[in-house]
C-alpha cells in the first residue's frame, strides 16, 4: 500500500482543539484531540472520533462562518504523508479499534498508535523511536505549515472560507473582497453617438436615446444620461452579478426618468433577446429574467430598469430563502440618528448572537441588513426569526419603533419592516441605483462604519462607488460565503 494524506488542523471553534485526519478509503478520518498531539512516548492524548470529512477538506486553513457546523478558524498545522505498519487494511482496523501508523509530517514524524477505549473515545501515543522527543508539546509549535501564520492571523485575514452548504467541491470560497473589474468594452459605447449596436460582454445589444436624461444632477452638477448609466452598469456588473446569479429579477422601471412615475415589471417582455437568461414561475407562467450573466444587468438597464430588485430565493428552490431580511426605515418624526441607532442595536444583537449579517444604506432614506442562511428553513420560519429579533431591539427603544403592520408615519417613528422575508418580496440590489437625484446607490458598509457622522443613505451615487469599491473591496462579499443557521431566540 502505497503512502496516504494526513493533516492536523488547529481549530478554535466553541474549544480550541486539534483535528488529526487520515486519508481512509476516500475520506479523510477524523478525531479531535483537544491537547494537540505529542512526539513525548509517555504521553496519551485522549482523542474523539468525529465525522469523516471530505478529501477536499484536506488542505483548508481560513474559516467556518458563525452559526455553522464547527465555526471557527482552522489553520493547518502539520501536513504530510502517512503509512499503516501494521494493518493491510486501515478501515478493518479503525473498526476495529487500533490503527498503528507511521507519520511524515512536518512536524510529526515516525510511529503512533491510536487506540478506541469506548464507543467514540480514543487516545493517541506515539511510540518509542528515533523521532520521540521527551517533553515535546504541541503549544510550543503554533505557526501554519501551509502559510507560515498563526491563528489570530488566519482569523483577522483568511483567504478561505468553508461552506458546509455547498459540495465538497465547491466549499472552499475565497474570502479576500472583489474589487470591481471593468470587462466591458466602454470605449465602444461611446463610440456610439445616440443609437446603435453595442458589443457588450460577448453579447450584441441594441441601446438608443444615449443622451437622455434619466436622473436630475445634484447641485452643482450634471444631469445624469442613460450613456452614464449604462457605462455604469457594465462597470459593475462582474462584482454585482454574484448576487444576482440563480434568481428571478424584478425591475422598477422608470422609461421617463427618475423624475418620473415608476412601475414594477415582472415578466419579460416578448421583444426580449433570446439569449437572454430567464425562469417560468411554476403555477403563474410568469417568465422572469434570470442575470445569469453580466450583459442581461446592461440589458434591463437599457430596457429602462434603474432598480434591481433579486429574489432572496433561487430559482431551483424559490420556496427556499438564503438570506434573512431586515429593513430600517425612518418615520415622518425619526431622523437619521435615530436610524443609525437602531442599526447600532442590530449590530449589538447580532455580535451577541454569533450571527454574520452585513448592511447596507438603502440611496434613499435607509439601512437594510442581508443575513445568509443555510437552505432549508422556509420563509415563515425566517420571517418569524426577524420578527423576535426586531421586537427585542424594538423594546429597548419602543419611542422610536412601529412595526410592518402599521404606518409608518403612526407617531413619526422608525419602521421595522420583517414582512419582506417572503415569496417574491424583495430589498433592492447592492450597488443598485435609486430614483433620485445624482443616482444615488444602495451601497453597502461595514459596520463600524454606523458610528461615522458622516454616513448618509444616500451618500453614494454611480459616480463615486468605483473609488470607493477600488479603496475598501467589496465589503458585502461575506453575504455570498456565510451561510449559517439561524440561532433560536
Amino acid at each position: 500500500m502505497g503512502s496516504l494524506r494526513f493533516v492536523v488542523q488547529l481549530h478554535r471553534a466553541r474549544r480550541l482543539h486539534y483535528d488529526f485526519r487520515l486519508e481512509v478509503g476516500g475520506v479523510l478520518v477524523s478525531w479531535a484531540v483537544p491537547k494537540g498531539p505529542s512526539l513525548d512516548p509517555k504521553v496519551r492524548r485522549a482523542a474523539f472520533q468525529v465525522d469523516d470529512h471530505p478529501m477536499e477538506y484536506v488542505a483548508f486553513e481560513g474559516v467556518i462562518p458563525a452559526g455553522t457546523y464547527g465555526g471557527g478558524d482552522v489553520i493547518v498545522w502539520d501536513a504530510g504523508r502517512w503509512v499503516p505498519y501494521k494493518d493491510a487494511d486501515p478501515a478493518a482496523a479503525v473498526g476495529r479499534g487500533e490503527l498503528h501508523i507511521e507519520l511524515h509530517g512536518e512536524k510529526l514524524r515516525g510511529k503512533f498508535v491510536i487506540v478506541r477505549t469506548r464507543r467514540d473515545e480514543w487516545l493517541l501515543l506515539k511510540k518509542r523511536d528515533e523521532f520521540a522527543v521527551d517533553g515535546w508539546d504541541a503549544g510550543a509549535c503554533p505557526l501554519s505549515v501551509l502559510s507560515g501564520r498563526t491563528s489570530d492571523e488566519v482569523k483577522a485575514d483568511p483567504e478561505w472560507f468553508w461552506r458546509s452548504d455547498l459540495p465538497a467541491a465547491e466549499a472552499a470560497v475565497p474570502a479576500r473582497s472583489r474589487t470591481p473589474t471593468i470587462e466591458a468594452d466602454t470605449e465602444g459605447l461611446d463610440a456610439i453617438k445616440e443609437n446603435g449596436t453595442w458589443e457588450v460582454f460577448g453579447r450584441s445589444l441594441r441601446v438608443t436615446n444615449l443622451s437622455k436624461v434619466l436622473f436630475p444632477g445634484l447641485p452643482g452638477e450634471e444631469p445624469v444620461t442613460k450613456r452614464e448609466l449604462l457605462r455604469y452598469t457594465a462597470e459593475i456588473a462582474p462584482t454585482l452579478q454574484p448576487y444576482l446569479a440563480g434568481r428571478a429579477l424584478n425591475l422598477h422601471r422608470f422609461p421617463g426618468g427618475a423624475d418620473t412615475k415608476g412601475f414594477w415589471q415582472k415578466a419579460l417582455p416578448a421583444h426580449a433577446p433570446e439569449w437572454l437568461p430567464r425562469w417560468t414561475e411554476p403555477g403563474s407562467g410568469t417568465e422572469y429574467l434570470v442575470a445569469d450573466e453580466p450583459a442581461a444587468l446592461v440589458w434591463a438597464a437599457n430596457y429602462g430598469g434603474l432598480e434591481w430588485h433579486p429574489w432572496t430565493s433561487k430559482v431551483d428552490r424559490p420556496d427556499l430563502p438564503s438570506y434573512a431580511l431586515i429593513d430600517l426605515d425612518p418615520g415622518t418624526g425619526t431622523g437619521w440618528e435615530d436610524l443609525v441607532l437602531l442599526a447600532r442595536l442590530h449590530r449589538t444583537a447580532f455580535e451577541h448572537l454569533g450571527v454574520e449579517a452585513f448592511a447596507k444604506v438603502s440611496g434613499r432614506r435607509g439601512i437594510q441588513v442581508w443575513v445568509p442562511v443555510e437552505r432549508g428553513p422556509g420563509f415563515a420560519e425566517t420571517r418569524a426569526w426577524v420578527e423576535r429579533l426586531s421586537r427585542s431591539v424594538g423594546a429597548v427603544v419602543p419611542e422610536l419603533v412601529s412595526w410592518a403592520w402599521e404606518k409608518a408615519e403612526r407617531g413619526g417613528r422608525a419602521r421595522l419592516d420583517f414582512t419582506q422575508n417572503a415569496v417574491n418580496k424583495t430589498l433592492v440590489a447592492p450597488y443598485s441605483p435609486r430614483p433620485a437625484p445624482g443616482a444615488p446607490v444602495s451601497a453597502p458598509i461595514a459596520w463600524d462604519e454606523l458610528d461615522d457622522s458622516a454616513l448618509r443613505p444616500d451618500g453614494f451615487t454611480i459616480r463615486t462607488i468605483g473609488a470607493r469599491l477600488a479603496a475598501r473591496g467589496d465589503v458585502f462579499s461575506g453575504v455570498l460565503r456565510a451561510a449559517q443557521r439561524l440561532p433560536k431566540l
